[in-house]
């Protein structure tokens, strides 16, 4: 079976595995009640998360990390957001999503997904992500996350990741 197949075959018993359990949330009384503290709506999405991971390394598929680490991302959110109820952090708190995707290229380049081109691929994803999180939870969240000095460290922060990202380009192209 290719790739793809077992891509579709993964998110089959996974839609099937996720169908299950709410049929029997719904219909099972003992089930909801035993379940129902460790099932909170955004621990559910880590849960599911962990799944997908789980299901794409036993097909072998690890293309799969990526919709996992962005299901698992999305549930660490919302579950921060469920504890501490500052549902306003949303309007920065979108900008980790591409990290989440780095993330998940980084473990399938680590599972042996086309390993170099998906760890450069996770790692500027990730960095990105980084640096747009400092920047909008810098003005939406408040001047104070990162104290007085918080524009001109993100500032120095992202010309260190120009200048280092483009002298690696320059050094590898005179290494070819």
């Amino acid at each position: 079976m290719n790739k793809t197949g077992r891509s579709q075959l993964a998110l089959g018993v996974l839609l099937i595995l996720l169908g299950a359990w709410f049929l029997l949330d719904q219909t099972a009384p003992a089930f909801h009640a035993f379940f129902s503290k460790y099932t909170e709506w955004p621990v559910n999405l880590l849960l599911i998360g962990g799944i997908i991971f789980i299901i794409g390394l036993a097909l072998g598929s690890p293309g799969l990390s990526v919709p996992a680490a962005i299901v698992a991302g999305l549930g660490g959110i919302f579950y921060y957001q469920e504890m501490t109820g500052n549902y306003d952090s949303w309007s920065y708190m979108w900008t980790l999503i591409p990290g989440f995707v780095g993330v998940g290229s980084i473990l399938a380049g680590l599972l042996g997904d086309n390993t170099a081109h998906n760890l450069k691929r996770g790692l500027n994803l990730m960095v990105i992500s980084a640096v747009l999180f400092l920047v909008f939870a810098a003005f939406l969240g408040g001047w104070d996350i990162l104290g007085n000095y918080g524009p001109a460290v993100l500032l120095i922060l992202l010309g260190l990741w120009v200048l280092g990202s483009g002298l690696y380009r320059t050094y590898r192209k005179r290494g070819e």
